[in-house]
């Protein structure tokens, strides 16, 4: 696994979140607003063409592939493509992760864009997130890769107000099983327990906490 060091300050992290965040929040508006929209259809093409043109100026200057896993001297992550987490990606909810000494947190709200059944989220968006959240509590000293992951939906889960929490509940050598649930107004929607590896590559490398954006 390679990390791509940007020899940046903290200030120069935050300034660049700054600068993306506004962004992608309102391409994440737009994803909302196009699921939702009752306007007449033939309005739609002028719509579709405004949307071109912006793309096509955002396609003037790219970088080759996608954003990578980054961090700075000071090791601070900057997963910012990330499905999950991602500052520039708009098809991450996002989520906010909150460490503490037993584990991490998110607080979050899944809209329209995440809807399976009718009103509810999507199971796999589910376990994309118990994924995320298991891993990053995994990943407390060094990066790691999910082993394998299993999933108890307990009900639905409601679009809206969410809450995901996950631990480290066994390590062993660089292998680490964690635990994690979604939790709406009412309690605990789903459930997961994951295996987690360390790679061998990751245990001299840097420490870096990438899988927390």
């Amino acid at each position: 696994m390679e990390f791509i060091l940007e020899d940046i300050s903290e200030a120069e992290v935050a300034r660049r979140r700054a600068v993306y965040t506004p962004l992608t929040d309102t391409v994440r508006d737009l994803v909302d607003a196009v699921i939702r929209t009752e306007v007449p259809e033939e309005d739609l093409p002028e719509a579709r063409r405004r949307i071109a043109e912006v793309v096509a100026d955002l396609r003037t200057r790219q970088m080759d592939g996608p954003y990578g896993v980054r961090h700075t001297r000071e090791n601070t992550g900057m997963a910012w493509g990330n499905a999950v987490i991602g500052v520039r990606n708009a098809l991450a909810p996002p989520i906010d992760v909150v460490h503490a000494a037993d584990g991490v947190r998110a607080d979050f709200t899944l809209g329209a864009a995440y809807e399976g059944p009718p009103g509810n989220v999507h199971g796999g968006v589910c376990a994309m997130i118990l994924d995320h959240l298991l891993g990053n509590a995994a990943s407390y000293e060094s990066a790691c890769f999910t082993g394998t992951i299993t999933v108890k939906y307990l009900r639905p889960t409601r679009l809206g107000a969410l809450t995901a929490q996950a631990w480290v509940t066994e390590q062993s050598g660089r292998k680490r099983i964690a635990r994690g649930t979604i939790s709406d107004d009412e309690g605990v929607t789903c459930e997961a327990e994951g295996v987690f590896i360390v790679p061998k590559s990751a245990v001299d490398g840097p420490s870096v906490r990438w899988s927390a954006g």
